[in-house]
């Protein structure tokens, strides 16, 4: 088992990238603590840490659209996370299926 200790050694926050499981498709970009991803591991629901709340929440918790966890992967530097995700229904808060979906440039 992978040693949680190691993903906190710059910060007791990281970012956490949510990708889906069968697509690819980014889908959100959260922030977690170790609490957090201990919770994700456990229940195989996608746990962040809010900071405009800060507070713990569990995606979905309010809008039923739970992130299902199938794989957890960590970069090189072991500062920021992947997770692999079946959505259950969409994962932003505007009813989109991904956050990323604002065109800035794009080449012709």
């Amino acid at each position: 088992m992978f040693d949680l200790d190691q993903l906190f050694q710059k910060s007791d926050l990281i970012p956490v990238i949510i990708q889906h499981f069968e697509t690819g498709n980014v889908l959100m970009l959260g922030f977690t603590n170790r609490e957090a991803v201990e919770l994700t591991l456990k229940t195989k629901t996608a746990w962040f840490w809010s900071r405009s709340r800060e507070k713990l929440w569990n995606k979905g918790e309010s809008s039923g659209h739970f992130l299902h966890v199938k794989r957890v992967l960590t970069d090189c530097d072991t500062d920021t996370l992947l997770y692999f995700c079946i959505p259950e229904g969409p994962t932003c808060h505007t009813g989109k299926d991904s956050c990323f979906f604002n065109l800035i440039w794009e080449e012709p």
